[in-house]
């Protein structure tokens, strides 16, 4: 038995936000039917593509059933319709009032199912100035302030690589749609449920906005240091980098001492947090001279065994086939007849008695089209 076996979600989402969403509901056993126009999720054309099937797709969109409707007809709509009033939860990624333009909204889809739990991601959310933009994760991250804070001093704003704003608003309304649904169980009735890219970049600000609200300053980029503790980012081994994370006093004392480098700590420059923060450089400096005389691996093994976090800058080719990796079974396969082996993340949240688990492949283009039509009627 799976977590959310026996709801049903009606998936009008594509690209990323709204997919991951639903995704994550999928993996957690709910039955997600992916809605698709004709010409399919934008995302099945993009990435890589191996035997004719876009990774990037399959990488959002297991577990999954896939249903073309063309929403534009009247044989769409009705369809959409009774699938409506079947559902738990409807997740759609529409520009705000898109919806209801369609003939689908509050008031609409109150009166056909009021047990239905409405889920929207977008970028600014349905109130506000902003309500008609278009959005999209780097403008997101542009917006939010999370561009503006990180990089190098004396370099640009730099985005994350990853499209961070998605997959943090995805998330959040995965969170939501759980919630709503154990409200349910006590009002009965359903609710709406809404995520914007922007504001989940900014609830991630952590330290960064707590610091802002203090002082009303702006933080200042600083690159792979951290904004308000040091020593703490990247040091040069002997044949690399090792990133080394003394978030506090304790942790700094512990990282110091396997250096040989305690005796710092009683000089006025580096006595405590605030000294070495004003004097960065020079201590980055003092150690980098230490941890140049040894490979990486001995200061993993010997930072981390003073029990101080440490560890190697690693790229995916490495990340994916480490043994802590593999043992987390994050990386899994989904295998369809005739095709190779889709490899991709595994499920990142572990439970003991409703474990995750690949139950369906990406779905082809309207491949539960006829299933799925056929139980309605």
């Amino acid at each position: 038995m799976s977590a959310l076996a026996g709801i049903r979600v009606v998936d009008l989402t594509r690209i990323l936000a709204g997919p991951f969403c639903t995704q994550l509901l999928a993996d957690m056993g709910a039955e997600v039917i992916k809605i698709e126009p004709p010409g399919g999720d934008p995302v099945r054309a993009q990435g890589a593509v191996v035997d004719g099937y876009s990774w990037y797709f399959a990488q959002f969109n297991r577990n999954k059933k896939s249903v073309v409707l063309d929403l534009y007809t009247d044989e769409g709509k009705t369809a959409l319709t009774r699938l409506i009033e079947t559902a738990d939860v409807l997740v759609e990624n529409y520009r705000p009032g898109v919806l209801a333009k369609m003939g689908f909204g509050d008031a609409r889809l109150e009166e056909l199912n009021p047990r239905l739990i409405t889920a929207s991601v977008n970028g600014y959310g349905s109130t506000g100035p902003y309500v008609d933009r278009p959005a999209f994760d780097f403008i997101a991250q542009a917006m939010s302030g999370f561009m503006a804070v990180n990089g190098d001093p004396d370099g640009p704003p730099r985005r994350a690589a990853p499209p961070i704003s998605d997959l943090v608003a995805g998330l959040y309304s995965a969170f939501g749609v759980v919630s709503a649904l154990e409200g349910r169980h006590r009002t009965g009735r359903g609710q709406k449920v809404e995520s914007t890219l922007t504001g989940g970049l900014m609830s991630m600000m952590a330290y960064l906005s707590a610091e802002y609200f203090a002082t009303g300053r702006n933080p200042t980029r600083t690159g792979n240091d951290h904004p308000i503790v040091a020593p703490y980012g990247l040091f040069e081994a002997a044949d690399g980098e090792i990133a080394v994370s003394p978030s506090h006093d304790v942790m700094v004392a512990r990282f110091l001492g396997v250096l040989g480098l305690a005796d710092l700590l009683n000089e006025p420059d580096y006595a405590d947090n605030a000294r070495r923060m004003a004097n960065r450089p020079a201590l980055n400096a003092l150690i980098n001279e230490v941890t140049r005389t040894r490979p990486v691996d001995h200061w993993i093994e010997a930072i981390n065994k003073a029990g101080c976090p440490c560890g190697r800058v690693m790229g995916l080719d490495e990340v994916f086939t480490d043994p802590q990796v593999l043992a987390q079974d994050m990386v899994v396969e989904s295998v369809r007849p005739g095709r190779t082996p889709i490899r991709m993340t595994g499920f990142p949240v572990k439970m003991s008695g409703t474990p995750c688990t690949v139950h369906l492949p990406p779905p082809e283009l309207g491949e539960h089209t006829e299933e799925v039509l056929a139980s309605l009627r």
